[in-house]
């Protein structure tokens, strides 16, 4: 189990990766995946039960999806590290026949990745699913999900909603990227979300709020949540970060959500980051 120092550590060489990929792709989403490194790191290396050997089923450990899936970036960084495929192997994002896709793919087969995501709005019924599965089945292991705030304004997240409160999947802790920015600007101004935390609630949650980008809250609140598996209430957590967390000139700019940086923004971008891990 990695403590908040060592978490902060795989955290930043993570952000080192998420620039690098997208800048060797020229193309790509660095915004949000700068934002999400922290909630990642803290699942992958602390918080789920998982084996990088990894079993497409999911039986007995802990699953993650990744609903958001254009924040690919963070997602194969995570796995990489964690142990799912080899380093080395970011170098290929986006090229020609990777398995690093620029959204995740299941038919390339990459260990980790158990659905192909960035339809948005999908990714909670998926984990909805494999949620009561875990029941049916009597695997009390939990299912985590990730989702865009701008994903909310996708009718199918509330469809979900309402299946997962009424059925009492109390193993589902699902995640909102709160950083109110979406490609074509603030959330605010593309289409207003209003109160989460009372849509949520009203819809039969429990709400709990979090600081994405301050690793001892990620991980204090990931912990608290897992204590409240039983009580019969799907958990969501409204995740507040900063998109392009870590790079002075990219945080809070939409921006970039989807744009690369040249050559000198990432040796500016970098200078930010200090190497921990040793890049690919």
């Amino acid at each position: 189990m990695f403590e908040i120092a060592q978490l902060q550590t795989t955290a930043t060489q993570v952000r080192r990766d998420i620039l690098r990929q997208v800048h060797g792709a020229k193309s790509g989403h660095p915004g949000g995946s700068l934002g999400c490194a922290d909630v990642l790191t803290a699942l992958y290396f602390r918080i789920m039960q998982h084996d990088a050997s990894f079993k497409m089923d999911g039986k007995n450990e802990d699953v993650f999806f990744l609903s958001n899936g254009h924040i690919s970036p963070v997602f194969y960084s995570v796995l990489a590290r964690a142990g799912y495929f080899p380093v080395k192997e970011l170098s290929t994002f986006r090229k020609l026949n990777t398995r690093l896709q620029g959204h995740p793919t299941t038919h390339e087969h990459l260990p980790g990745v158990r659905i192909a995501s960035g339809s948005l709005g999908q990714g909670l019924s998926v984990a909805c699913g494999a949620a009561f599965s875990k029941r049916m089945n009597g695997d009390k292991n939990l299912v985590f999900s990730l989702h865009g705030d701008g994903e909310l304004q996708e009718g199918q997240i509330w469809e979900a909603a309402q299946f997962a409160a009424h059925h009492k999947l109390d193993n589902l802790i699902s995640i909102v990227d709160w950083n109110l920015q979406q490609i074509d600007g603030p959330t605010e101004k593309v289409m207003a979300n209003g109160d989460l935390e009372a849509k949520f609630k009203a819809f039969g949650w429990t709400v709990i709020h979090m600081n994405g980008n301050d690793m001892a809250d990620v991980v204090s609140t990931l912990e608290r949540c897992k204590l409240n598996v039983g009580d019969g209430k799907p958990q969501m957590i409204l995740m507040k970060t900063a998109m392009g967390f870590g790079v002075d000139f990219m945080m809070n700019d939409h921006n970039w959500h989807g744009v690369a940086p040249n050559d000198e923004q990432l040796s500016k971008a970098l200078a930010q980051l200090p190497e921990t891990l040793g890049d690919y």
